[in-house]
Formats: C-alpha cells, sequence, structure tokens
C-alpha cells in the first residue's frame, strides 16, 4: 500500500487540507474519516460558497460561516449542509429559484458551529444553522435539525437527545475547565486525565498544574 493509497484506517487533518475561507478550523486535531469519498471539503461540507467553483463569483448576501473546533471526529461520508441554496421560499406561491429574484429568494440560515471534542458518525447530516455543543456526540445516519447542548448525545431522524454522557453537575464542571483552550503543553501534560471520567482527578491535577 503506497502513501497515497486509500484505506479506512486513514484519515484527513482539517487543519492541513481545508482551503475555504469560510469555514475556520479551530486547533490541530479535528479529522475527517474520508475513505469512501473526495474528502471533507468535497463531499461533507454542500453549498457553501467559496470552495474552487464559487471562489471568484460570491453571492450577493452573507456567506454563512461553518465553525469546527478542535478535537472534533467527523465519521465517513457525514454531511454539513450550508446555506447557499437556500432560494427554495416556502412561503411563496412558487418555489422555484427564478434567477431574475433570487436575491429576494434567498434566507440565510446562520452560521454553523461543531463545538470542540465532538463527534459526528458516519452518515450523519448536520443541517444549516446547527450548533453541536462541546463534547456532543451525533448518532451514525442521524439529522440534526437543532442544536446539541454539550456532551448530549442524539440520534435519529429527527435526531431527538439519547442522553447526556455525564450527569449536569459534571457537566458544568468539564465546560467551566475550558479545556478545548489550554496551550499545548497543558493540554498534553493533563491528557492522561482527559482519557478518564474522574472530574475530582482532573481538577485537581489542573490545580496542581498552574501552581507549579
Amino acid at each position: 500500500m503506497t502513501n497515497n493509497q486509500k484505506h479506512w484506517t486513514r484519515f484527513e487533518l482539517l487543519h492541513q487540507t481545508v482551503q475555504n475561507p469560510h469555514i475556520h478550523i479551530t486547533g490541530t486535531r479535528s479529522y475527517y474519516s474520508d475513505y469512501w469519498d473526495e474528502g471533507f471539503e468535497r463531499s461533507v461540507v454542500r453549498y457553501l460558497h467559496g470552495d474552487e467553483q464559487t471562489r471568484d463569483r460570491l453571492p450577493p448576501w452573507p456567506v454563512d460561516q461553518l465553525y469546527i473546533g478542535d478535537c472534533v471526529c467527523i465519521g465517513a461520508e457525514a454531511v454539513i449542509l450550508m446555506g447557499g441554496n437556500h432560494t427554495h421560499r416556502a412561503d411563496w406561491f412558487c418555489l422555484y429559484p427564478f434567477m431574475e429574484h433570487i436575491t429576494e429568494a434567498y434566507q440565510g440560515k446562520g452560521d454553523t458551529h461543531i463545538g470542540s471534542g465532538a463527534w459526528i458518525g458516519m452518515r450523519a447530516m448536520i443541517m444549516p444553522g446547527v450548533t453541536l455543543g462541546e463534547g456532543a456526540v451525533v448518532a451514525a445516519n442521524s439529522v440534526v435539525t437543532r442544536s446539541v447542548a454539550p456532551y448530549t448525545m442524539v440520534g435519529g431522524s429527527p435526531a431527538k437527545v439519547i442522553k447526556t454522557r455525564f450527569d449536569q453537575s459534571v457537566i458544568d464542571r468539564l465546560l467551566a475547565l475550558g479545556i478545548y483552550e489550554w496551550d499545548q503543553d497543558k493540554f498534553e501534560a493533563l491528557k492522561p486525565l482527559l482519557c478518564s471520567n474522574d472530574i475530582d482527578a482532573l481538577e485537581a491535577a489542573l490545580s496542581a498544574y498552574e501552581a507549579e
């Protein structure tokens, strides 16, 4: 197997590959499992201006942005649907996108945010304007039409809450730590406790680290 040959064990680090100026990547750990298609920008992100074909002909309206945090895991064949084609007005008698009325027809859905530490399962679809909170999990084949709270697992079509990953008190403590805002040295030093579920030990280790 050559270095360029696709295999299910390989993945694409988003900060190394993303070119669209409307996709904003935080950190260096977020990845896409790109074995079964043409990669993150060409296959996952749909209807977002600023790609190879539309880079030089942006529309007359503000472009909805895509924000992706650090340590985001995106499963194969997932779809993040953006707002470039929102020109079908269901509140008009005819929803066909006539070009002479295209500016009035467009209705933006707002920016899409994928929080740090989130996991989007294989073939899941994230609809426009949705926010996935820190540590959220989207089950495979789900369609997410509403924002998902931090550390919450959702599934189905439309996706509904399955459960939270931890008790709310633990979630609150995790969010207060600002884990994905730590610098590299702090993150590496505390990584062993991030790979556990002992919040007391994590907080104690953080206090000790900051006291050094």
